[in-house]
């Protein structure tokens, strides 16, 4: 039997023309180049950005893996994410998305790592941590880059942002301008 295409490559051709998947073609072209690797910690997205960089061909070369990373325990256990960051800080904190970036990096010994944090919606929201805050981190293991944002709309469009600035800010920090 002859296989006409798995529901990745259908995901993928609806997508083609998204910013996200501009970005992530983007990310892959210079991880390609400079012949480096990436890995990403995911929560709010879960999963999302992983699953756009692997859609690209050629994506082994350069993606080695992910961890989606939705309970505090997950981050603990699997990202080394200290529990005093978590009680202290909580999960959607600059210093937890620092941690998932330093953590996935030292798990699978790639060169740069993405983390992703965040509030998507539609519940969950606070005065202080409103629907909508995402902390990402992009680290090459010796220096990491947190940024705090705050994206509006549903559920849908402040995951598909920030996995699009997610991979636009690891772009600007391997260019060297984070």
């Amino acid at each position: 039997m002859i296989s006409t295409g798995s529901a990745g490559y259908w995901r993928s051709q609806e997508r083609r023309g998204s910013k996200l998947s501009l970005s992530a073609d983007n990310l892959s072209r210079l991880l390609t180049e400079c012949g480096s690797t990436v890995a990403i910690a995911e929560s709010c997205t879960g999963g999302m950005i992983g699953s756009h960089l692997t859609d690209l061909p050629g994506a082994s070369k350069f993606f080695l893996g992910s961890a989606v990373t939705y309970s505090n325990e997950s981050k603990e256990d699997i990202l080394k994410v200290s529990h005093e960051t978590l009680v202290k800080y909580g999960a959607v904190s600059e210093q937890t998305a620092k941690e998932m970036a330093e953590g996935v990096i030292a798990l699978y010994k790639a060169d740069y790592s993405i983390s992703v944090t965040g509030i998507a919606g539609p519940d969950g929201g606070s005065q202080e941590k409103p629907v909508g805050l995402v902390y990402m981190a992009v680290s090459d293991g010796k220096r990491t880059h947190v940024q705090r944002m705050v994206f509006s709309g549903d559920r849908e469009r402040i995951r598909n942002s920030t996995a699009d600035t997610a991979c636009e800010m690891l772009i600007s920090f391997i260019e060297g301008s984070p």
